[in-house]
């Protein structure tokens, strides 16, 4: 067994050895359901998926604000989002091979400071260009996390309690998606779009603490000294030669490209007549994603016990029925397909993330890396795509823009079950 040198020097050190038996050389030395270090390590994974998508997502309710106080298209200000999301994508590939070196626990808990101290340095930003070098600057420590976290979880976490702890990874980055959202939305009314960034950075610094304080350290995990290219590149390859990986990659693109999609021009369709909601208004309507919270964390105990591509598959077409349901004029109306659509995404992140990591032989923070960088770039691309749509024939275009996307997903995760059913 191997460890992570300093990083098992870290505080919560001792909440690992109170809690797992001491491992035989080459054997597992898992963290099972029920012991205190397999709480604190779903704490700070949830705290770190917190603070990544609150940070990540807190402009997506200023886009309207940005277009305005900046004299913008609505594509345009999107790129506030877009370009974070898109180097975030970059930097994940990069990230799976530096944390090969430096280690996941350290490497996460230098993105999560870095982000935060980044976003409060945004509302400071005094013309447009800056702001977006600023979040192009953030998506890339950002970069550090999500799969890194994921690939923590793979190698750390009893196979029998990986769905349930997926799940609350990704309950944590819908908190954190809806508090960075809702909140952003509020302090923005109040007290201007500036210090609303400035608390929400503050906010994502004191969640990167916590994660620090929490987090077991590492027992699976075999440091490899310097970067070796070769094995970077053989190791990317070889997941994207198993048959069944590169569709889940597909359904990341595809099935984030369709939900940001959504969230990032629901905002201009809302505040214009004859809805005219203000900031708090549009903010609040981000509550939505407590659905998400609670799909992906249920989402992956089903999955346990009933089959996780069936969840999928539910998952996919439950996203694609409230992308429908936002046709309707009715506020109401709109607000639930936003609840139905949420729900389904994360039901389907949680499921699609979790059987990476399941159907991944070896080197699991590589397959998590494109695994993410595919779901990224579907934000960035596909986010900023559905501007032009919106833009051309409004909210409809959009609509069918997303169901498209999420068709091509929903057959991507069957042809990927029978895949692995032979």
């Amino acid at each position: 067994m191997t460890s992570e040198g300093r990083d098992d020097e870290m505080p919560a050190a001792h909440a690992v050895k109170t809690s797992v038996q001491t491992a035989m050389p080459g054997q597992k030395y898992y963290l099972t359901r029920g012991t205190g270090a397999y709480r604190r390590a779903s704490l700070a994974l949830f705290l770190s998926g917190f603070s990544t998508f609150s940070l990540l997502y807190c402009v997506q309710p200023l886009l309207p604000i940005f277009a305005q106080e900046f004299s913008v298209s609505p594509a345009e200000s999107s790129l506030s989002l877009s370009l974070s999301t898109g180097f975030l994508a970059l930097a994940i590939v990069c990230a799976a091979a530096v944390s090969e070196g430096l280690g996941r626990r350290s490497l996460m808990s230098i993105s999560l400071v870095g982000a935060a101290l980044l976003t409060i340095a945004t509302a400071f930003a005094p013309n447009w260009h800056l702001l977006l070098i600023i979040r192009a600057l953030q998506g890339l420590v950002l970069g550090g996390v999500p799969a890194v976290a994921m690939a923590y979880l793979a190698e750390e976490i009893d196979p029998r309690g990986l769905g349930a702890s997926m799940g609350l990874y990704v309950g944590g980055t819908a908190f954190g998606g809806m508090s960075g959202r809702v909140l952003t939305g509020i302090f923005a009314e109040y007290f201007g779009w500036r210090p609303a960034l400035f608390l929400i950075g503050a906010i994502g610094l004191a969640a990167a603490i916590g994660f620090i304080a929490l987090l077991p350290p590492s027992k699976n995990f075999v440091r490899r000294p310097g970067f070796d290219p070769s094995f970077h590149a053989k190791a990317w390859l070889s997941h994207l030669a198993n048959p069944a990986l590169p569709l889940l990659f597909a359904i990341a693109f595809l099935a984030m490209g369709s939900f940001v999609t959504i969230y990032n021009y629901a905002g201009f369709r809302l505040v214009a007549p004859p809805y005219g909601l203000n900031q708090t208004q549009l903010g609040l309507i981000f509550t939505v994603y407590l659905f998400g919270i609670g799909a992906s964390s249920i989402g992956g105990f089903i999955g346990d016990r009933i089959g996780h591509f069936r969840v999928l598959l539910f998952g996919l077409a439950l996203t694609a029925g409230g992308s429908a349901l936002t046709l309707s004029a009715s506020l109401p109306s709109i607000i639930l397909g936003i609840i139905v659509l949420t729900t389904g995404f994360f039901m389907s992140h949680s499921i699609a993330s979790g059987l990476v990591g399941r159907l991944a032989l070896g080197t699991k923070g590589h397959a998590s890396s494109l695994y993410m960088l595919a779901y990224y770039v579907g934000s960035s691309l596909m986010g900023s795509a559905g501007g032009w749509f919106f833009a051309a024939e409004g909210w409809a275009a959009v609509v069918i823009f997303t169901i498209a996307m999420l068709a091509l997903a929903f057959i991507s995760a069957c042809v990927a079950q029978q895949l692995t059913r032979r």
